[in-house]
């Protein structure tokens, strides 16, 4: 086993992935503890980050301090402290974990870089909740807490195809926004501004979605557990020419790697679809045991939601109000399948596994039937993982180990059915 560990070629450009998030999260501190001017703004993770840049800010993104708390698998011990100020236990455990990290006045950034002592306080918190309610009520918890203003955007849901009418509805609501965030900066609204952060977010989503897109190759020269390790700049610095340059470098590594027919699993034999949020907590104890059983998750649906190819200079609030409205979590079960299907067969994927995340009921698609139904269209199996992305207390690693063998198992008999 600790052979086969060590087949598994680490990915270079991760030294420079730890360089950009630290640049990062000290360049917030300086600004939160008053050494470098700026203003902070936090911002959903598929929020109006873009519109956020215009005006100056620095993004913070409480959703990515929520996965480092279960990627530390820390959540736990701060979970209880959010429930008793009467937020329920099965809510969103990003939210939980991180309203109980600041209730104790712990961060595991402090851990990850000496010397930052808190998450930076806001001067403005944006939110867009096509994602879920959650997002809202966990920002206005905030916007109390610190008595600043609360912004955000509530585009239609549950779409098939979003319409121009859909778009239009968004557009305005974001437009309404930057009378707001003038008076809360002090700087009018620079249009040339917000088209450079449009630019180079397009930017970073084209080069986000083709190193996505590499693993496609047979075999795959990195991994779903890799993407979710290496989506940080796609997620907290969009808009930015950082990501563009981090992904311009890991690009060209994955590139070679492919070239070179060089395995991110060693003898990968199945190819395997990721749906749902990750298991934090459990990345690498995951990772391990796909690669044990010579399986490789090759694509996800989540590490996909920040391709943004929508993206328009040109257009950039129509081209923002699209792209942050049509993400895979906003649309209708038929949307949400014939997206899988479409990618099934793009990477070449031979079984499904879906997370059912106890408190993310927005993000987990096993419950109204797609298992089934994407099994009898596909002819692959699928199996159903019951955890969470952040609460392990909700986890049990013997069932879920028992399950992906058994799993990998059916992929084995399909495969002999098929070659027989």
């Amino acid at each position: 086993m600790s052979e086969r560990k060590l087949l598994r070629k680490p990915i270079q450009a991760a030294k420079q992935l730890g360089e950009v998030m630290r640049d990062y999260f000290y360049r917030m501190d300086r600004i939160a503890k008053g050494e470098e001017e700026g203003l902070i703004a936090w911002c959903t993770s598929t929020g109006p980050a873009e519109l956020l840049q215009a005006f100056g800010f620095e993004v913070h993104y409480p959703e990515n301090h929520g996965a480092m708390l279960g990627s530390r698998r820390v959540a736990a011990d701060y979970i209880p402290l959010a429930n008793a100020i009467g937020y329920s236990p099965e809510i969103c455990s990003y939210l939980t974990s991180d309203v109980g990290s600041y209730l104790k006045g712990e961060t595991p950034l402090s851990q990850a870089y000496p010397g930052i002592e808190s998450v930076p306080k806001p001067d403005v918190l944006a939110y867009n909740t096509q994602q879920c309610r959650d997002v809202r009520e966990w920002f206005e918890y905030y916007g109390r807490e610190f008595n600043v203003p609360v912004i955000g955007i509530n585009p239609p849901k549950g779409m098939e195809e979003v319409t121009a009418a859909n778009v239009d509805d968004v557009v305005q609501q974001i437009r309404e926004l930057i009378p707001l965030l003038e008076r809360i900066s002090g700087e009018k609204f620079d249009i040339d501004r917000f088209r450079e952060s449009m630019r180079l977010s397009r930017e970073c989503s084209d080069l986000w979605g083709h190193v996505l897109g590499l693993a496609t190759n047979v075999p795959a020269p990195w991994t779903f557990f890799d993407g979710c390790i290496h989506m940080g700049p796609a997620v907290c610095l969009r808009g930015t020419q950082e990501p563009v340059d981090y992904y311009t470098t890991l690009m060209e590594e994955l590139e070679q790697r492919a070239a070179d027919g060089v395995a991110a699993v060693e003898n990968e034999r199945f190819r395997i679809y990721w749906e749902g949020m990750p298991i934090w907590g459990k990345l690498r104890a995951l990772s391990e045991q796909f690669s044990e059983l010579d399986s490789c998750v090759v694509v996800s649906t989540y590490c996909n939601s920040w391709i943004f190819s929508a993206f328009d200079e040109e257009r950039p609030f129509e081209s923002m109000a699209q792209a942050y409205t049509e993400i895979f979590i906003n649309r209708n079960e038929p949307a949400k399948q014939a997206y899988i299907e479409r990618l099934v067969r793009e990477y070449k994927v031979d079984g499904i596994i879906f997370h059912d995340a106890k408190t993310c009921p927005n993000n987990s698609n096993s419950r109204y039937g797609m298992p089934q139904r994407l099994q009898n269209e596909l002819g692959i199996p699928t199996l159903t993982i019951d955890a969470d992305l952040n609460d392990l207390r909700m986890y049990s690693e013997e069932t879920t180990r028992t399950n992906i063998e058994a799993f990998v198992e059916q992929l084995e008999d399909t495969e002999e059915a098929r070659s027989g």
